[in-house]
């Protein structure tokens, strides 16, 4: 099977990398293949910025909202320079909005988010290995997503969707299943009282079943900055134990 594994802690010889390497080696020895995404080794850039609009752009937008959104004016008004905005005029030409959006979509998406819904497309499974932040992701992760799981790629937005009801999100992803390995500060008590619900409903069912992913597993490993050797290779076994079981 193809995996893409995507891990998201800045530091190589943290605990969160071997445990990154137990869970590849497990998969390898397991006959998959995977590919590691490493956002902070590859420097991606987690925030949304203005070049990212043609991403979340869809022809679905309904035709009142699209009138409000003045397209045409405001990315007139968003070009610098007259030069540039003499260019964008004559690209833009004659077409109406819904031109307008087809031709940010094929021309102006980020080539680095292009490359990563490419890698996406490629697995057949979702790794994530990265620690506990605030009880969701570490913000280039969370970043990663807010640019790659967009309208058109991970799920469609009905008209229904655009004014506000959450049904009208259609899933797009086809994914067999999806991991996520969290390392934590806290130990299993606080988990169990309450956050580890919390996360699920957060990131295991929003983030990746809603948009389509058929089975998602969590796994946490507790208090690792205070645990003892023997837990730590404990931990480190069960990642290896979960590439081979993926």
């Amino acid at each position: 099977m193809q995996v893409l594994t995507v891990f998201a802690h800045p530091g190589s010889r943290s605990f969160c990398h071997a445990v990154l390497e137990r869970f590849d080696a497990g998969l390898r020895d397991a006959g998959h293949t995977n590919e590691i995404v490493d956002l902070y080794a590859i420097g991606f850039d987690p925030v949304l910025r203005p070049r990212d609009t043609p991403s979340w752009l869809t022809e679905t937008i309904p035709d009142d909202m699209l009138d409000r959104m003045r397209l045409r004016e405001s990315l007139l008004d968003e070009a610098r320079g007259p030069l540039r905005r003499f260019a964008l005029k004559r690209l833009i030409g004659d077409r109406d909005a819904r031109g307008i959006i087809r031709l940010l979509r094929e021309r102006y998406r980020p080539k680095d988010v292009l490359v990563q819904q490419q890698k996406v497309a490629r697995a057949e499974a979702l790794a994530f290995v990265a620690p506990v932040h605030f009880l969701s992701f570490p913000a280039i992760l969370k970043g990663w997503l807010d640019r790659v799981w967009t309208p058109g790629f991970a799920y469609d937005l009905t008209p229904e969707a655009w004014r506000g009801d959450i049904n009208g999100r259609q899933p797009k992803l086809t994914h067999k299943k999806a991991l996520i390995i969290q390392t934590t500060i806290f130990d299993q008590r606080a988990y169990d009282a309450g956050l580890r619900d919390a996360m699920r409903t957060v990131i295991d069912e929003f983030t990746l079943t809603y948009p389509g992913i058929k089975h998602v597993e969590h796994e946490y490993f507790y208090a690792v900055h205070g645990a003892d050797d023997a837990t730590r290779r404990g931990y480190l076994e069960r990642a290896y134990a979960l590439g081979r079981q993926f």
